[in-house]
């Protein structure tokens, strides 16, 4: 079966053959050694030197995380709402009694930074205590500008925290130079891992807000993570196996280097898009708001469902569906983590024989794969 979604991605052999691995003990000085060489390996991802921790939970698990170890009830956030992951956000500060007031577009649309620029700067009693962004919304393949929300962010002095589940490792996520407060992410995206961990970057000022945040938590409590980790260790009982394997995924990462990784999933998403035009496939995002890890497409005169359906039968590919109010309506093709040039030219053939196969007549057989021949050739 080939994964072309954004979630749970294709994972190398290498990372495979790491988890098979016996255990060992999660207390031990072996494992020790690998905590010092894994979080060594996330400060280069994530271009930080202060802490990135580590969960066993999934990327929602690392956003819960993020947002109660650095708040307080009644706290007034401003929650970017433009998918279904923006609005999950926003659910989670309801459901812990924060202020939450969501900064909404159109689903496929980018987020405004001007509404954001306005909102901030008529706080001038500093009320306004956290931003929360999703940077790349999975659910519609957009990319929200969250260089300059930031910007804005920082003019005004509140906490940034940022949904990186399908930006990192995917596109640039400069930590430090960007001062992101809090980046949560997932093993199943950009790490070409299976699901099962979780990861947040927190700033210094961040932990500054988390000593006097008031928000109940105890196993998502970054503050025991911090200590355990300082001591290469964790306070409960980690997935073992799954740091072998993100040993060995940082490992080969570290090798390709973040440019060329970025490069790659900037080629790959240029070519997905080239094809779509090509085939007479209308995009969900616009250009200039794509995301580098997912392409959301919206056909017209042949069914979304269909065309997945078809693709998984005869092809053994699996291509995402619409989510809540999308259903039906778009399919996602993932590029992203564990993807090569050969997966997109893979992919692209047979959605081309699975149109034919639905009686779509919109192309002319051979452009997809022209188009992603030629996109992939001039990247």
């Amino acid at each position: 079966m080939m994964l072309m979604i954004p979630g749970p991605t294709p994972v190398p052999e290498p990372v495979l053959l790491a988890l098979a691995k016996h255990p060992i003990g999660h207390r031990s000085g072996d494992f020790a050694s690998i905590m010092a060489d894994v979080t060594s390996g996330l400060k280069w991802l994530h271009q930080t030197q202060h802490d990135v921790l580590i969960l066993t939970a999934s990327g929602t698990g690392a956003m819960e995380a993020g947002i109660i170890n650095f708040l307080s009830p009644g706290d007034r956030v401003l929650v970017g709402s433009n998918g279904k992951f923006g609005e999950r956000w926003a659910e989670v500060c309801d459901a812990y009694g924060l202020n939450t007031e969501r900064v909404s577009a159109e689903w496929g649309k980018p987020l405004d930074p001007e509404q954001f620029r306005t909102l901030l700067e008529a706080d001038t009693a500093k009320q306004i205590k956290a931003v929360i962004i999703t940077h790349s919304e999975t659910s519609t393949g957009v990319l929200n500008d969250l260089e300059t929300i930031n910007r804005y962010v920082k003019a005004h002095g509140a906490l940034i925290l940022v949904d990186a589940v399908t930006s990192l490792g995917a596109a640039n996520v400069p930590v430090d130079a960007w001062a992101l407060d809090v980046v949560a992410s997932g093993s199943q995206k950009g790490y070409m891992l299976p699901p099962g961990l979780g990861f947040v970057s927190v700033s210094p000022k961040a932990w500054q807000a988390y000593a006097t945040a008031k928000l109940p938590r105890y196993y998502l409590d970054l503050g025991k993570y911090r200590k355990d980790a300082a001591k290469n260790t964790t306070p409960f009982t980690p997935p073992v196996n799954m740091f072998f394997a993100l040993q060995v995924a940082l490992k080969l990462m570290q090798a390709e280097g973040l440019e060329p990784i970025f490069a790659r999933h900037q080629r790959q998403m240029n070519a997905t898009r080239a094809v779509m035009r090509s085939l007479g496939l209308p995009l969900y995002a616009a250009d200039g708001a794509a995301s580098p890890a997912i392409t959301a497409v919206a056909p017209a005169g042949v069914d979304s469902e269909q065309i997945r359906s078809v693709m998984k039968k005869r092809f053994d590919i699996i291509l995402a569906g619409g989510q809540d109010q999308l259903k039906g309506k778009i399919f996602r093709v993932g590029h992203l983590g564990f993807v090569s040039d050969r997966d997109i030219l893979t992919a692209i053939s047979a959605l081309e024989a699975a149109l034919q196969d639905l009686g779509y007549d919109g192309f002319t057989p051979g452009a997809g794969v022209s188009a992603a021949a030629q996109a992939l050739t001039a990247a």
